[in-house]
């Protein structure tokens, strides 16, 4: 096979060519026509034909089987029938009943006829017996000369079974017989051919498809024997035509139809009454001429042979559907609005396979592309990274020692020592599967296959936090080359090895992008690229993140009006730093301000290789953490520099007065002495609190039980309230265990009771109340102390800040408890919020989620 193996183009000719035979071919088979029944079948049964006023149906029925006897019945019964209808004033009487032998009683039946003056009798066209020709079946004479007109009884079964119409004309030679229908609706008694044949060809003609108004029993019917028996009732029969005949399942005069199927079929009598009241309504089909089909198919095929060439692939469909919508509209409006069955299957198949072709000609094309760059592609540069299962296990041991520092290995070949430092070949564990890590406390194994040799390779990790991340990782590593491995890189499918080729190749660019965009992703810092103009065409989530832009509309904006939106300024304005970073080609380095965040933005020129197209990448840092540690740390300096540098200060002075006279030292002197101390190791113990709780991590955290942290707390603080006369009154007796560091935990609850009891007057009481709200621990602290005032509450829980009110009453506090509250909060995933009326009390209140893996 050559690479061109479908040198044929997408052209008007091609296509209509191509699509004109495998329709002819479609022609040739049973499909179309099945396809054009089942059309019409599923209009007609959908939007069913109404039913005329002047037609009814006396039924020869189960029930007049029954009370009048067996069938034939004496004519004298439907002599009788007529008298009861020409009472009741039915204006024609058709019979769908034979009565092609004599009978004693065909004089009564006569008379009753002939007084009416409109009665239609049924014949017959059939041969007498296997060995003789096609003859017309009459009635027998005395009744002919009685009957007003005579109309045959045949209904047109198509290919599949089912009765859809009949010819309004049939008979022998050039004499035929209207159908029973069109017999009642006319005084037509013998229509003629427009050709001369011998009297014993059966000739047919007016072919019409019937809309049927509906199932077995739609058109209004009545029992013959109820008839026979009841006064007339010129209500039900005056001004109609009666339709006579057998509705019994036992005579067998059924017709499956497209209501019914071979479920439920419709007698003859009902489908020639269906019959006149489509005929009387001018709702008969008739076929379309035959030029009518091939001009749609033609038409269809032109259609789509000059459009889907010039069509985009995603459009194809729709132009597909559509073609089929206005096909099967065209089979709709000529079916109800003028009454004509169009053949459109084959016009509905043209798009179908259109579909197909298109694409398989697009496909084509597309080869033909692929394979000029076939080579290129394999050519291009693609990112690689060895696989470890590839490397040796001495190479693996020395990155593992490189990578975790362990405190020891060892490497064994076949039971020879290659490495070894802390670990004894004793230390290796029994029965180690071949690629799979053991771990066994600080201990990790792994038993490595290369080729003929077996490699048994061992870490002594470091038994601190550490270890059971490292021993996670090592899991997650594939060190021994499996079969299924292989297996899964191979393509599943028998195709070319040129496709082969293109896929690799495809693959390695798409390696390379999704690394670049990855890359880009992953890095720490925001990414934008903008194009020659400085208009922003890339840009990573940070950005969006930051920002607070969605990443549809970050494309396609001038970077300079991104900025200007978020952080406008005046000197130097943004437009002049992007303006000058493109014309200059020189990198700038601009302070940037989002969000009441701090970053540095850095602006580097680039250019495409072998292109004119450069453009500008803009790398945004977060550095709010580093100006905020900055501003920690001046707030830490200038803290020890008054708050811890008085207290020691003043305890040297105390010194050193008592030194200049030791011998009078009185006790007053001693007290302040230990105050100041007291403070200073307050101090200092917060200080290190609050480094500890900002270097709380998950890995510190564990299972605890928070109503026993509230109670341990409650206990540290009620000597502190009891001096006060102040009750500690405790709510809460459900175990709510969450995962976090208890000591931290319960040092924040002791803070926020010291707090309260150190705000609050002598003799009231302080409400704790632990529960359980949905997936959260809840802790509220109520007091009724001085309270917060409305402008304090904001700075609540800012480091080194302190409350003037508190200030101004003497109870002083180092800023630092509450802070330190919060810390903790936030690092155990929680929130904490305070509700405070000035002269009334405050309250805190605590929310943790829960350890609950239903939560």
């Amino acid at each position: 096979m050559n690479r061109d193996w479908m040198p044929i183009k997408t052209t008007p000719w091609t296509m209509g060519l191509i699509l004109l035979t495998l329709i002819l071919l479609i022609q040739t088979t049973a499909l179309p026509e099945r396809i054009d029944r089942w059309l019409f079948d599923t209009a007609s049964t959908h939007y069913p034909a109404p039913v005329a006023d002047d037609v009814v149906i006396v039924a020869i029925d189960d029930i007049s089987l029954e009370r009048l006897g067996r069938w034939p019945w004496p004519r004298t019964y439907h002599a009788n029938l007529i008298e009861k209808l020409d009472a009741a004033g039915a204006r024609t009487i058709v019979f769908d009943v034979l009565f092609p032998e004599p009978a004693p009683e065909d004089r009564r039946f006569a008379r009753a006829m002939a007084e009416h003056g409109n009665v239609i009798l049924p014949l017959h066209l059939s041969p007498p017996t296997a060995n003789y020709l096609l003859s017309e079946q009459l009635p027998n004479a005395t009744l002919v000369s009685a009957a007003a007109r005579l109309g045959h009884a045949h209904v047109e079964l198509d290919a599949d079974g089912v009765a859809r119409g009949l010819y309004l004309f049939n008979g022998l030679g050039s004499t035929l017989w209207p159908s029973l229908a069109l017999a009642a609706h006319t005084s037509t008694q013998t229509g003629t051919t427009d050709y001369q044949a011998p009297s014993f060809v059966n000739v047919r003609d007016r072919y019409r498809t019937v809309p049927l108004a509906g199932g077995a029993g739609t058109v209004p019917t009545h029992s013959y024997t109820q008839v026979l028996q009841q006064p007339p009732a010129p209500a039900t029969f005056a001004g109609k035509t009666v339709f006579i005949g057998a509705t019994a399942a036992g005579l067998g005069d059924v017709l499956p139809t497209p209501f019914s199927g071979l479920s439920r079929p419709m007698s003859g009598v009902e489908f020639q009454a269906n019959t006149y009241s489509a005929l009387s309504q001018d709702l008969l089909i008739r076929p379309a001429p035959p030029w009518v089909a091939p001009m749609v198919i033609l038409a269809t095929v032109i259609l789509l042979s000059l459009v889907l060439p010039r069509m985009r692939p995603t459009r194809t469909p729709i132009v597909c559907l559509l073609t089929l919508v206005a096909v099967l509209g065209l089979f709709l409006v000529g079916l109800f609005a003028g009454q004509i069955w169009v053949p459109v299957a084959s016009a509905l198949l043209a798009p179908l396979l259109a579909f197909p072709l298109s694409s398989g000609f697009r496909l084509a094309m597309t080869n033909r592309f692929l394979n000029r760059q076939l080579d290129d592609l394999a050519r291009s540069p693609h990112v690689a990274v060895p696989e470890p299962a590839r490397r040796h296990p001495n190479q693996l041991l020395e990155h593992f020692r490189e990578l975790f520092q362990p405190d020891g290995w060892l490497l064994c070949e076949d039971q020879v020592v290659l490495a070894r430092q802390g670990l004894e070949p004793d230390d290796i564990p029994t029965h180690l599967a071949a690629g799979r890590w053991h771990h066994l406390n600080n201990h990790s194994w792994i038993r490595l296959v290369r080729g003929q040799s077996d490699f048994i390779l061992g870490l002594k990790l470091p038994n601190d936090l550490s270890r059971e991340a490292i021993q996670r990782y090592l899991r997650r590593l594939h060190l021994e080359p499996g079969e299924a491995r292989h297996r899964a890189d191979k393509p599943r499918e028998n195709i070319s090895a040129r496709i082969e080729r293109v896929r690799v190749a495809t693959d390695r660019l798409n390696r390379m992008q999704q690394f670049i965009r990855h890359s880009f992703e992953r890095m720490p810092d925001g990414i934008i690229v903008t194009d020659e103009l400085g208009v922003i065409r890339f840009a990573n989530g940070h950005i969006e993140e930051w920002f607070q832009e969605p990443m549809p509309s970050l494309s396609g904006l001038p970077l300079t009006r991104l900025l200007e939106g978020h952080d406008p300024r005046e000197t130097p304005p943004w437009h002049e730093t992007v303006s000058e970073t493109l014309t200059l080609q020189q990198s700038r380095t601009v302070d940037l301000r989002i969000h009441n965040k701090d970053f540095l933005i850095h602006f580097a020129p680039f250019a495409l290789p072998d292109s004119d197209q450069h453009g500008i990448i803009a790398n945004i840092s977060d550095i709010s953490e580093l100006r905020e540690q900055q501003r920690q740390h001046r707030e830490a300096i200038d803290f020890i520099s008054h708050d811890v540098r008085s207290p020691l200060v003043s305890q040297l002075a105390l010194i050193e007065q008592l030194k200049r006279d030791p011998s009078h030292i009185d006790q007053a002197q001693l007290e302040q002495l230990g105050r100041l101390a007291r403070r200073s190791y307050h101090l200092a113990e917060e200080f290190v609190q609050l480094a500890r709780a900002e270097q709380l991590t998950e890995t510190r955290f564990y299972e605890c039980e928070f109503l026993a942290i509230v109670e341990n707390a409650r206990d540290s603080v009620s000597e502190q309230a009891a001096e006060k006369g102040i009750g500690l009154h405790l709510q809460g007796t459900e175990d709510l265990w969450l995962r976090g560091n208890a000591e931290l935990l319960e040092r924040a609850v002791i803070n926020l009771l010291t707090n309260a009891v150190q705000y609050s007057p002598a003799g009231t009481a302080i409400d704790i109340q632990v529960f359980r709200a949905g997936h959260q621990a809840c802790l509220t602290i109520g007091d009724e102390g001085s309270g917060i005032d409305a402008d304090e509450l904001p700075h609540l829980f800012d480091r080194y800040r302190r409350q003037k009110r508190s200030e101004l009453t003497g109870v002083r506090g180092t800023g630092l408890g509450l802070s330190f509250v919060k810390i903790v909060v936030e690092k155990h995933r929680g929130e904490i919020s305070v509700a405070s009326t000035p002269g009334k009390g405050s309250t805190f209140t605590l929310k943790l989620p829960i350890a609950d893996p239903l939560a």
